[in-house]
């Protein structure tokens, strides 16, 4: 189930949000589903370390369907990011 949630979740960025995801960081298992985050490259510079990444919350009901998906957090490429997201 995750293999098919994680490229379900890289498809629905890729289609939807029109950007590069870049890896999935989180699957979890809900009542209602599923959530899955995912980084996404927002922006490319010069150096690399100053890219933007976006995290994606990526929503699937019970029966793997997308629900919803929306950018939870940007952050530059160096910085580690929190390990809460709301």
């Amino acid at each position: 189930d995750f293999s098919e949630i994680n490229k379900s979740a890289m498809d629905a960025i890729k289609e939807f949000v029109n950007k590069k995801p870049l890896s999935v960081i989180s699957v979890s298992s809900k009542a209602g589903g599923w959530e899955v985050l995912v980084e996404v490259l927002e922006r490319a510079a010069v150096p690399d370390t100053q890219n933007l990444i976006g995290i994606y919350r990526v929503e699937f009901d019970k029966a793997k369907k997308l629900s919803g998906y929306k950018r939870v957090e940007v952050r530059r490429k160096g910085d580690t990011g929190s390990e809460e997201r709301a």
